[in-house]
């Protein structure tokens, strides 16, 4: 049985939300968003493990929002801005951040390819 977006949403339960005070100091002023990005998608796995949301509704349902895509887009923005602010660009340390940020975005997209 599929379920809608909505009724996917109707059937997660809020059982805990992490917030970055629980974590500590958070440095940036859009990186409140994490925890809540994050806390969607614990909602999800908490509605799958309890059998009230179909997996298949919501893996497609996370397809169709782009949500690899948007995570990769941080990833790479990440990767970017690394370089960006790298004085030296054959510094090793900030290419193998770069790099890193980089390809862990290929793989998030690349992840939602084999589903």
């Amino acid at each position: 049985m599929e379920r809608t977006s909505t009724e996917i949403v109707k059937a997660a339960e809020i059982t805990a939300i992490e917030t970055s005070a629980d974590r500590g100091a958070v440095d940036s002023e859009l990186a409140y968003l994490a925890p809540a990005a994050a806390a969607a998608l614990g909602l999800l796995a908490d509605a799958i493990k309890r059998g009230t949301a179909d997996r298949e509704s919501v893996v497609q349902a996370l397809k169709e929002a782009a949500v690899h895509e948007r995570f990769a887009d941080v990833l790479a923005a990440a990767s970017e801005d690394v370089m960006e602010e790298t004085e030296d660009p054959f510094d090793f340390d900030a290419r193998l951040d770069a790099d890193n940020l980089s390809g862990a975005a290929s793989q998030v997209r690349d992840l939602f390819r084999w589903l």
